[in-house]
């Protein structure tokens, strides 16, 4: 058996979720006699004699470190009840494909036709080798308490029943944050529970743990309240029976601070509501219908801050922001358990990222305008992309810390690129690029923020230390845009047409006249052209009065290019314009040129753009690997529009040999390596991996770029201008504010290092 085959990696087999569909697909290759003789016999033997030598080996050679089992018996399926085993199985196929989606977490589910609690353990014992963490779903108290004490002791691998701590982690991030707004102290804060059962009770453990005395929680389950007269207590409920008799539910909520409802729906009257203390919290988590609904509780109270488990409403204490992060950072660390630090971290962690800048694909998701902590948001959205980056970090040092990981984490920052990497949500490159223009934030000037997009895109650059904004457009529009989405910051805004900039007018128009008056340009036309939004950036830029510009959001290409050229001109060197788009693509970053500009350029023009695009790819921090496209290989073709490929790179290898570029070249050639070094091993570009597309003109550049954007739903940060005097960049039409941000900071920059060139 060779080397390579004891280093056999394991071939795991997994969900990809496809709208309306699931997708399982290996992770190995299995195309070749060779690959499936690796994968089965022969090649098989040789990792399972490695794992009885050291048991250990299991999760070096197999899918165990990965794989989750979501166990249950169905006896208490959320709104449904006791509905059994075959039943239960959507709702756990259901919870495994959220555990892929927002974890990478292979699952089985599994369902188990037992209510023994003996027999039921003996099962999940008798599987357990099989994965690296136990979810415990849907399965009835009192049986559920004792089934996850004994497998946690018993089993060497993280169990959690979901069912109590998810809900209880979710709530608890919920109360830290409703507590800080409405201005009280956990340690003094009155609260009544309705409901009593595995949630309730994981839910009031947890509030104890973060400083809820236990002299001040009041209990209520379908027989009344927990009284130490009564007899009919489980264990875990006797520690929460209280000396004093509530007749009811309505008395006990008399100046009551706190209400957690996990009971049934429209328990909870107004004037209930209207008892409680000032700035009362309400947690009627009841599905589908909360204790009292929403509407209802915020027509009675304007104080109230609420949250309950639907989508509908703000605030839903959703698992799904629990489960999947903390099995993620348990595995990742090899855990024995999920403890009470693990639990802790999780809910520290989510506590704290509500606190923080929503990301503006959250806002999109929800169909928010700006998400902001505050009464209608105290936890984050469940497809809140930071998440996966923030959560299973925290659960994972507690583990290390509190002694229950077996492989620790040295390399933080490495471990959470390789989070974001798992969702294919790999912004590596954009993080870098932001990172970089906050070492030294310029300012920039949107020629368009009387448009909400733009507006948003200035505040988050504001707000991350990203760039300093200074905002063009109708002054009255863009002070009540800033108050709508509560960009309070006291940013410069310019309005060109207003006569409260005159001065500088007029002086932007003598300097535009004295460079255009022997081109047919008069003063009073000057002036008049000052009064143009894109005139009046441009010139900013060009006296110093800012550093960059971002224009393009509302105006055609064209338009917008034909002052930029007038104003800023080429830059020294520089014979003419181009654009790149970068794409992030599941290969990396892929940067295309030219995407806007050329129409047909020249063998020349070629030489130029592939000049300026590889500046660019040194920008974003990479070496450039360039293949000049065509749709013939190395003089396939004699045709006008090869030949001009062709001989752009002759010039290329004769003036500029260090440079990797290469061509005329097929598309699929210049992508698929193994291709390229079989046919054509005398390339350049053979044993590279290739990052970047010369396009022999317009039209394939531009229908390639936006065929990946739509098909393949690949991020673009584009286009980028290349070969101006100054940093401007002009946007696509309605682009995102993700891509504006994105755009923001490479004209950050991109004066950044002209700064240094001048």
């Amino acid at each position: 058996m060779s080397k390579q085959s004891k280093r056999r990696e394991a071939l795991v087999y997994h969900a990809k979720p496809t709208p309306g569909k699931i997708k399982v697909v290996p992770t190995k290759k299995y195309a070749s006699q060779r690959d499936l003789a690796l994968a089965y016999s022969p090649g098989v033997a040789e990792p399972c004699l490695e794992i009885k030598k050291d048991v250990n080996n299991v999760y070096k050679y197999t899918a165990k470190g990965n794989l989750v089992a979501v166990i249950s018996n169905g006896t208490a399926v959320l709104g449904l009840g006791n509905i059994g085993p075959e039943a239960s199985k959507p709702v756990m196929e259901g919870k495994g494909l959220l555990f892929k989606i927002f974890a990478d977490i292979d699952v089985f589910d599994i369902e188990v036709d037992t209510e023994d609690v003996d027999a039921f353990i003996e099962t999940v014992k008798n599987i357990a080798p099989t994965f690296g963490g136990i979810n415990l779903e849907d399965i009835k108290a009192p049986e559920a308490f004792e089934i996850e004490k004994r497998l946690k002791e018993e089993l060497d691998i993280p169990v959690m029943h979901d069912d109590q701590h998810g809900t209880a982690i979710i709530s608890s991030a919920a109360l830290l944050n409703a507590l800080e707004i409405a201005e009280k102290d956990i340690k003094t804060v009155k609260v009544v529970v309705s409901g009593a059962g595995s949630a309730a009770m994981a839910c009031v453990n947890l509030y104890v743990a973060l400083g809820v005395k236990l002299e001040n929680i009041t209990m209520f389950d379908s027989e009344g309240v927990l009284h130490k007269d009564r007899t009919d207590l489980l264990d875990s409920q006797i520690k929460y029976a209280t000396t004093i008799k509530y007749n009811s539910l309505a008395e006990a909520m008399v100046n009551s601070d706190v209400f957690l409802g996990l009971s049934v729906g429209n328990l909870v009257s107004q004037d209930m509501l209207k008892t409680m203390a000032k700035n009362p919290i309400v947690f009627a988590m009841a599905n589908p219908d909360p204790e009292i609904s929403y509407e209802l509780a915020i027509d009675t109270r304007d104080d109230i801050i609420m949250a309950t488990g639907r989508s509908d409403h703000p605030n839903q204490v959703n698992n799904v922001l629990g489960f999947p992060f903390i099995f993620r950072g348990a595995l990742d660390v090899r855990a024995t358990k999920i403890n009470e630090e693990m639990k802790m971290a999780a809910v520290k962690a989510l506590a704290k990222l509500a606190k923080e800048s929503v990301p503006e694909q959250v806002n999109i998701a929800y169909n928010e305008t700006r998400l902001t902590f505050g009464k209608d948001y105290i936890i984050p959205k469940p497809f809140d992309p930071r998440l996966i980056a923030e959560v299973p970090p925290a659960v994972a040092k507690a583990a290390m810390d509190s002694g229950v990981a077996k492989e620790p984490i040295v390399d933080w920052d490495k471990y959470r690129d390789s989070l974001l990497e798992r969702l294919g949500s790999d912004n590596k490159i954009v993080r870098l690029l932001l990172n970089r223009a906050r070492t030294n934030p310029k300012r920039v000037v949107y020629a368009e923020a009387d448009h909400i997009d733009v507006l948003k895109a200035a505040q988050i650059v504001h707000d991350e230390g990203i760039a300093i904004p200074v905002l063009l457009g109708r002054k009255e529009q863009i002070e009540k845009l800033k108050e709508e989405i509560e960009f309070f910051a006291d940013v410069p805004i310019i309005d060109p047409k207003s006569d409260e900039q005159v001065e500088q007018k007029n002086k932007y128009a003598q300097v535009y006249w004295e460079q255009r008056k022997r081109r047919g340009v008069t003063l009073l036309e000057a002036q008049k052209l000052m009064r143009e939004r894109n005139y009046f950036a441009a010139m900013m830029v060009n006296e110093g009065d800012a550093d960059a510009l971002i224009s393009g959001y509302s105006r055609s290409y064209p338009q917008v290019v034909k002052p930029m050229l007038e104003l800023i001109g080429l830059a020294p060197g520089s014979t003419r314009i181009a654009t790149t788009n970068v794409m992030m693509t599941e290969r990396g970053p892929m940067f295309l040129s030219d995407t806007s500009i050329n129409i047909n350029p020249s063998a020349k023009d070629l030489v130029k753009i592939a000049q300026m695009t590889s500046s660019v790819v040194k920008m974003f921090g990479m070496t450039p690997v360039m293949a000049m496209t065509s749709y013939s290989n190395f003089g396939s073709s004699k045709d006008q529009t090869a030949t001009k490929v062709r001989e752009a790179v002759s010039y290329l290898h004769r003036r500029h040999p260090d440079l990797l570029v290469d061509g005329e070249l097929q598309t699929d050639f210049a992508l698929n390596s193994k291709m390229l070094q079989d046919i054509f091993p005398f390339s350049k570009l053979s044993g590279h991996k290739v990052n970047t597309l010369i396009f022999p003109n317009l039209e394939s550049a531009n229908i390639t770029y936006k065929l990946l954007k739509e098909l393949n739903k690949a991020e673009s940060i584009g286009p980028i201008m290349m070969g101006l005097r100054k940093p401007v960049h002009i946007l696509q039409l309605d682009a995102s504010v993700d891509e504006i941000v994105n755009m923001t900071a490479i004209a950050v920059i991109d004066a950044q290092q002209k700064g240094k060139q001048s």
